[in-house]
C-alpha cells in the first residue's frame, strides 16, 4: 500500500469586490477540499498595487493547509473554487478587480517553473500584502530560493512597498 504524502502550502488570498472578508471566508471554507486547512491569518486590508486602472481595496489573508494533491491538481482545484465563486479571468486585463484570488505562495520546499505555475510565487517577496499576513503564521519558513525566511524578507521590504493594515473583519 501507498503511504500518501501530505506536503504543507502557503496560499494568499485576496478580494476586492463585494462583501470581501466573507468572500475571503468562504473561499477558505471551500479549500477544505483540497485538504485540512491548519491555519488562517488575520484579514488584511490592503492597498493595490500592481494595477492598470484605479479600484477598491483589497481585503487579504495568508492560509496554510496540507494536502496529498500534487501542484498542479492542486492549482485546477484552486481555480475551480475561484470560478465557482464568481471569479472571470480576462486575458486582456490581468489585475483586475476580483471577488476572489487564490495564489499559491509556496508548495511545501518545492520550486516549480511550468507554464500557468511557478512556485514560490514569482513577486511574494516584493509583496507586503502577501509576507505580512504570512509572517503571521509563519514567520520562519524559509523561501527555498532566497533562502530567507519569511519575516526576513518583510522586514528587508522598503516602506513604500503598500499599505497594509489589519482588519477586524478577519
Amino acid at each position: 500500500m501507498m503511504k500518501v504524502v501530505k506536503k504543507k502550502v502557503y496560499l494568499s488570498l485576496g478580494s476586492n469586490v463585494g462583501d470581501r472578508a466573507n468572500n475571503l471566508r468562504e473561499a477558505v471554507r471551500r479549500l477544505d477540499q483540497l485538504g485540512t486547512v491548519t491555519a488562517v491569518s488575520s484579514f488584511y486590508e490592503t492597498e493595490p498595487v500592481e494595477v492598470e486602472r484605479s479600484q477598491p481595496w483589497f481585503v487579504n489573508c495568508a492560509v496554510a493547509m496540507e494536502t496529498s494533491l500534487m501542484p498542479r491538481q492542486f492549482l485546477a482545484r484552486a481555480l475551480e473554487i475561484e470560478q465557482s465563486m464568481g471569479r472571470r479571468r480576462s486575458k486582456s486585463e490581468s489585475k483586475s478587480p476580483r471577488i476572489v484570488d487564490i495564489d499559491i505562495v509556496l508548495f511545501g520546499n518545492a520550486v516549480i517553473e511550468t507554464t500557468g505555475l511557478t512556485v514560490p510565487h514569482p513577486a511574494m517577496h516584493r509583496r507586503r500584502f502577501v509576507l505580512e499576513p504570512l509572517a503571521e503564521i509563519a514567520g520562519q519558513i524559509r523561501h527555498p530560493v532566497l533562502r530567507r525566511t519569511v519575516r526576513e524578507l518583510l522586514e528587508a521590504l522598503p516602506a513604500n512597498a503598500g499599505v497594509v493594515r489589519k482588519t477586524p473583519a478577519g
